[in-house]
């Protein structure tokens, strides 16, 4: 496929259809296109006041970009004789392709492309407002930039409405994808990202086809200063294999999803909202800002609004340091608690001098500042006595080159007049108290780790369960520890064999995926003795039982279709699913890193000795784990791997129950 820069940014565009590829004319004529557009009909000689041309062979160049808004079969027909006369890519309107169970007629359209770019099937198109090149058979909701945001969306419809946005975004690029026949998300997404006049990319993502090309992207992006943050939808579809196994329902709802993206330093957001609140902070500020955050309103009720509401997304405001605290003592005398987040009164409200010092004095030792102001609807009232406090904000990030964030606490309570004119100063205003915050989090995302790339998918196929025995030896054979153990098909056969065992013993049915359900497992037994038969059990595993532990933890290790393998780590045993307390990462990862997600668990404190506990050995279970990923990545045969629980001692860890799934 060659490039997609004379489809992106063209200086000829051809039309074909008509109602639809009238709009097109409109939109580039509305926004000022300066290149040529060109009709294409075969009985009219004008459409939209252009001079139309019969066909394609009557144009007087390959156009760089074409709307084709025919029906899907001479969409056909159109793309092979566009990528014949050498045009330089095109947009497929029409809908009818694999989305609605015609998949050889999607794959006689990618055959007539050729070399040619596409995007599409069922697309709408691409809109550039940095040269007003609309490819956009409908209304939009911008104007043209110098610079801004590049929006990219699996749907339709979710980019439109964002694209109505009055948040005083900057937006350059709005590009739908639709059946991505042949330009996949990470392809078009780098194509935007390579114009330096697009700051940060927003992508509505309803599946990835290609991690390792997404991932790359995501570096690419970084590298060049620009942050990327998505909405990925699809979190609520459980696993086919969640009856088998409590990672598949543990590690469902998206967990895989958004541990790649945190991965490769992608910020993830759950609304349109908070995608434009964060571009617009990526926009000014570039790919990441600070943990340390101070928040400032001259009122105690939002200073305990925020705190509140910031708690749900773990952001932290710092203590006030004794100098910062000296400096706003001085101007704000004794009356109002110094404090983070901080409520300065009134008394210095439309000094310009003195809000200035305390804005500046509060912002310099954190990475940024949260500034909850409200302005006055303008229809009603008069904002006026509000600017001083605006100027000063502004005046604050010059004074401190920290970033002030001022945030109206209801969005409507801003204007999109005002947050275009403290951007064109270089301050970012957000709009709704927990969407900005929400926005400030996401904001923060770390870069992924340079290099990385998950490993390739394995295709799946038909899989089976290995009884716990059989499973226990793939684990050992990996170097994890298990308990002494022997087997049997009868109860009869174990007394002997168990000779070598010290009590207590753990008897347990094999062939059940969840035991404890079954009644198969009988623990502290001192003797094998008089034991009664297990129905269902296809035989018997006896171990000694694994004794001074100080936690319970689940680890599991799953294939999957788009990242490879996952990997989830949490609080184990009989209660993991209640609990609900796991981490997912996307193999590979080294011990260090699975110890630092172990970190983000509800209950890490219960491995991490709370009150007077003996400390979990966490450091074998990460060991544990990444023994057990290279395993799984080495052998394409393994499709599941289940420990629950761990037991950790405060020095080493066990695995005492093992589900085990092979092709």
């Amino acid at each position: 496929m060659t490039s997609l820069n004379r489809l992106l940014r063209p200086k000829t565009i051809a039309v074909l259809g008509a109602g639809w590829a009238l709009n097109v004319i409109e939109q580039c004529a509305k926004m000022g296109f300066a290149g040529e557009v060109w009709p294409v009909h075969p009985t009219k000689p004008e459409v939209g006041g252009l001079r139309a041309y019969a066909s394609l062979a009557d144009l007087p160049s390959p156009p760089d970009a074409v709307f084709i808004g025919v029906n899907r079969f001479a969409t056909v027909e159109v793309v092979r004789d566009l990528a014949a006369m050498g045009a330089g890519g095109a947009i497929c309107f029409a809908s009818g392709w694999t989305e609605a169970g015609a998949p050889e007629l999607q794959a006689e359209l990618v055959a007539a492309a050729g070399d040619m770019p596409i995007l599409g099937p069922n697309c709408y198109g691409v809109i550039n407002y940095l040269d007003g090149a609309l490819l956009w058979p409908d209304q939009h909701g911008g104007v043209r930039v110098e610079a801004g945001v590049a929006l990219v969306s699996q749907s339709s419809n979710i980019v439109i409405n964002m694209g109505m946005q009055q948040r005083g975004l900057p937006v350059a690029y709005v590009a739908c994808l639709g059946n991505a026949a042949m330009v996949g998300l990470a392809e078009l997404a780098g194509a935007l990202i390579d114009d330096p006049r697009v700051t940060a990319l927003g992508l509505y993502i309803e599946g990835i086809d290609d991690a390792a090309a997404f991932a790359t992207l995501a570096e690419r992006a970084r590298a060049a200063g620009k942050g990327v943050v998505a909405i990925k939808s699809g979190k609520t579809e459980l696993s086919r294999t969640a009856a088998a196994s409590h990672t598949a329902s543990l590690a469902g709802g998206g967990a895989a999803s958004s541990a790649f993206l945190r991965q490769i330093g992608v910020a993830e957001v759950n609304s349109p909202s908070e995608l434009i609140e964060t571009l617009k902070i990526f926009h000014v500020h570039g790919p990441q800002i600070g943990t340390r955050l101070c928040s400032l309103s001259c009122s105690g009720g939002e200073a305990g609004l925020v705190a509140d509401l910031a708690a749900p997304f773990g952001l932290a405001f710092p203590a006030v340091p004794p100098a910062t605290h000296e400096r706003l003592f001085n101007v704000l005398g004794p009356i109002p608690t110094i404090s983070n987040p901080l409520d300065y009164h009134t008394f210095i409200w439309g000094d310009l001098e003195k809000t200035t010092e305390v804005f500046s004095a509060m912002l310099q030792p954190y990475d940024a500042g949260i500034y909850i102001i409200d302005s006055p609807r303008a229809d009603r009232c008069d904002p006026s006595s509000y600017q001083p406090a605006f100027d000063s904000i502004v005046a604050a990030q010059r004074a401190t080159g920290k970033i002030a964030l001022p945030v109206a606490s209801m969005a409507e309570n801003f204007g999109e007049g005002r947050v275009e004119a403290l951007m064109a100063q270089g301050v970012c205003s957000l709009l709704g108290l927990e969407t900005a915050l929400a926005a400030i989090r996401a904001a923060q995302t770390p870069a992924g780790v340079a290099g990385w790339r998950p490993i390739a998918p394995v295709v799946a196929g038909e899989a089976r369960m290995l009884n716990e025995a059989d499973g226990k030896a793939v684990l050992a054979a990996a170097g994890v520890a298990v308990p002494a153990s022997v087997t049997g098909a009868r109860l009869s056969d174990l007394a002997t064999k168990a000779a070598g065992l010290h009590a207590p013993f753990a008897l347990k049915g094999l062939g059940f995926a969840h035991k404890t359900e079954a009644g198969a497992v009988r623990l502290g037994l001192t003797s094998l003795e008089g034991q009664a038969e297990m129905a269902g059990a296809t035989g018997y595993l006896v171990e000694e039982m694994v004794t001074g532990a100080v936690a319970e933890v689940l680890l599991g290790l799953q294939r999957d279709p788009v990242y490879g393998v996952t990997l989830t780590l949490g609080m184990g045993g009989v209660t993991a699913e209640v609990l609900a307390d796991t981490v997912t990462l996307i193999w590979p990862v080294t011990a260090p890193q699975v110890l630092q997600a172990m970190r983000r668990l509800r209950l890490w404190p219960l491995l991490d000795g709370y009150r007077g506990r003996a400390r979990a050995d966490v450091a074998a279970v990460a060991a544990m784990a990444v023994r057990l990923g290279a395993r799984m990545a080495g052998d394409a045969q393994l499709q599941e791997i289940e420990i629950n629980p761990i037991l950790v001692k405060p020095e080493g860890a066990v695995a005492v129950d093992a589900l085990v799934r092979i092709k």
